[in-house]
């Protein structure tokens, strides 16, 4: 069924792509990426294809998924080389050094992104901020239990990252 909506689909995606990215080559590979993950969902029994009454629809909604991340990604390359490029020339990282810190940013940026937004606010006031719990429930104005349970949610999905 995946190469039945590839083969009748393909070609509309990675025009509908091209048209936002302006760009062939990027366009062919978020393309390729939106139908890596409809074919993920298939196999995690997430996704019955048969059962799409719009599949264009579908597929506007996960490659607009797709683009959003490659557009983070981006965002949060650029900002990455730009401190990068403040540092003295001693310090600065080698080319391997720096696609492995690249590819590290992007696998946090990914694991917060997959934090509900309350969790995710938490982890950061914490982490980022240094707050204690007390200050966290304060400035948010919820219980210290409540920050404690999004605390143990956000690092438990961390541990599962790691794992």
């Amino acid at each position: 069924m995946i190469h039945a909506l590839y083969s009748e689909h393909h070609n509309w995606l990675h025009g509908w792509l091209r048209r936002k990215l302006g760009d062939a080559h990027h366009a062919a590979d978020l393309a390729q990426d939106t139908f890596v993950r409809i074919l993920a969902a298939c196999r995690a029994q997430e996704l019955v294809l048969h059962e799409l009454r719009e599949p264009r629809a579908y597929l506007t909604t996960v490659a607009g998924r797709v683009l959003v991340n490659h557009y983070r990604r981006a965002s949060l390359e650029q900002a990455w080389l730009a401190a990068l490029a403040t540092q003295p020339q001693p310090f600065a990282a080698s080319p391997e050094e720096r696609l492995s810190i690249l590819q590290t940013l992007n696998e946090i940026d990914a694991l917060l992104d997959a934090l509900p937004p309350r969790t995710r606010t938490v982890f950061l006031l914490s982490q980022l901020e240094g707050l204690t719990y007390a200050q966290i429930a304060e400035r948010m104005d919820v219980a210290p239990r409540t920050v404690k349970r999004h605390m143990a949610q956000a690092f438990e999905e961390c541990l599962m990252q790691v794992a």
